[in-house]
C-alpha cells in the first residue's frame, strides 16, 4: 500500500450560482487526500494518514475516501474542526486563504502515530501539514520510522501559510535529505533556493543532500527526472486545454507512484537502479495523469459542480 501522509481538508471553491450570485462550495481537498483518491481511482492500493474530524466536513471527507476505496484505518479522528482552504482563482491559477487553528490535522502529535503495518510499502509526505507544529512534528517523526520503506516527498510550498519560516526551511531540508524521491515544481525550487544560479545546479544541490531521484515539473515544458547517477530524462507535456491547475501536482504524484506500484518498484534500492526506459515510462504516466487533471473543470475535484460554474 502507498500511504499518503498529510492534509485532508475542505477547499471552499468560488462559484457563480444559477441565480448569478457569487458563492463558495465545499469540496474535498488537500495534497494527501487528493493523491490517495487519485491512486485508488487508478487501481492502486492507497491509504491516508491524517487527522480527521467528526464535524460535517470531516464526514464529507470520510464518505469520499470510503467511496474511492482508500484505507483510512491509520488516520486519527477527533472532535476538532476540519481545516478550510478558501480558494481564489485568477486565470486558472489558485491561491489560498487557510483556516487551520486547532484543527484535527494540525493538532496531531507524535504520540498519535500508529504502528505501520508491513503491507505499507511507501510513504508520501509533504504539503501544508509540514507548516505548523505539533502536526508538522508528527509527520516528520513518521518519516524517521520508515523502516526501509520508500519515501517520496513533495513540499508543495504554500508560502502564505508558513508561520516560522526558518523552522520550516530546516524541516524541508531534513525531509528532502531523508527521502528517496523528491518532487519539486519550479515555484517550489525558487522558494527553497532562490537566486541567479541555474535550476539544474540547484537541483543537483538537492540530489547531493540525499535523495536518489528528483522529479521536476515545469508546467507546459513537461517534466524532468534527475537521477543521482547523473541521468536526466525529459518528457514533454501533453497538449491540453488548461481549465484548472488545482490538484495537478497531486495527480502527477499519483501517476508516478501508481506506475511504481504496478511495476513492483516501491523499494528504495530499486529506485537507485531504475533503468532509463522504466523511469521514462513512470514519468510519462505521471505527466499524463497531471494533464488529465488540468483538462477537467473542477481539477482535483474530478468533475464540474452541478448547477454552478467556477469563478475565474
Amino acid at each position: 500500500m502507498i500511504l499518503c501522509c498529510g492534509e485532508a481538508l475542505i477547499d471552499m471553491i468560488p462559484v457563480r450560482t444559477t441565480g448569478g450570485s457569487p458563492g463558495f462550495v465545499p469540496c474535498n481537498g488537500g495534497a494527501a487526500l487528493n493523491t490517495a483518491i487519485s491512486l485508488a481511482r487508478m487501481g492502486a492500493s492507497s491509504g491516508l494518514l491524517t487527522g480527521l474530524s467528526h464535524d460535517p466536513f470531516g464526514r464529507q471527507i470520510v464518505a469520499a475516501l470510503d467511496a474511492a476505496g482508500v484505507d483510512r484505518s491509520l488516520s486519527v479522528t477527533t472532535g476538532r474542526p476540519t481545516t478550510l482552504a478558501f480558494v481564489h482563482l485568477e486565470a486558472g491559477e489558485a491561491s489560498y486563504t487557510f483556516y487551520d487553528e486547532n484543527s484535527a490535522m494540525r493538532m496531531m502529535t507524535p504520540d498519535d502515530l500508529p504502528p505501520l503495518p508491513d503491507h505499507v510499502r511507501c510513504l508520501l509526505l509533504g504539503g501544508i501539514s509540514l507548516c505548523h507544529t505539533p502536526g508538522a512534528d508528527m509527520f516528520e517523526a513518521l518519516s524517521k520510522r520508515g523502516g526501509g520503506r520508500l519515501i517520496m516527498f513533495d513540499p508543495n510550498v504554500r508560502s502564505s501559510f508558513i508561520g516560522d519560516e526558518p523552522a520550516y526551511r530546516a524541516r524541508l531540508g531534513r525531509l528532502m535529505a531523508r527521502a528517496d524521491i523528491v518532487k519539486l515544481s519550479g515555484p517550489d525550487l525558487d522558494w527553497i533556493d532562490a537566486g541567479d544560479v541555474p535550476w539544474q545546479d540547484r537541483l543537483d544541490k538537492v540530489l547531493h543532500s540525499g535523495p536518489s531521484l528528483i522529479l521536476f515539473t515545469r508546467g507546459a515544458k513537461g517534466a524532468i527526472a534527475c537521477h543521482r547517477d547523473g541521468r536526466r530524462i525529459k518528457v514533454a507535456a501533453p497538449k491540453v486545454e488548461v481549465l484548472d491547475t488545482v490538484g495537478a501536482g497531486d495527480a502527477f504524484n499519483a501517476g508516478f507512484l501508481a506506475r511504481l506500484q504496478a511495476l513492483d518498484l516501491l523499494n528504495p534500492k530499486k529506485i537507485e537502479t531504475m533503468k532509463t526506459d522504466v523511469l521514462r515510462d513512470c514519468l510519462t504516466g505521471a505527466n499524463n495523469a497531471a494533464a488529465a487533471s488540468l483538462s477537467r473543470s473542477g481539477g482535483a475535484w474530478g468533475s464540474p459542480i452541478e448547477g454552478i460554474s467556477p469563478l475565474s
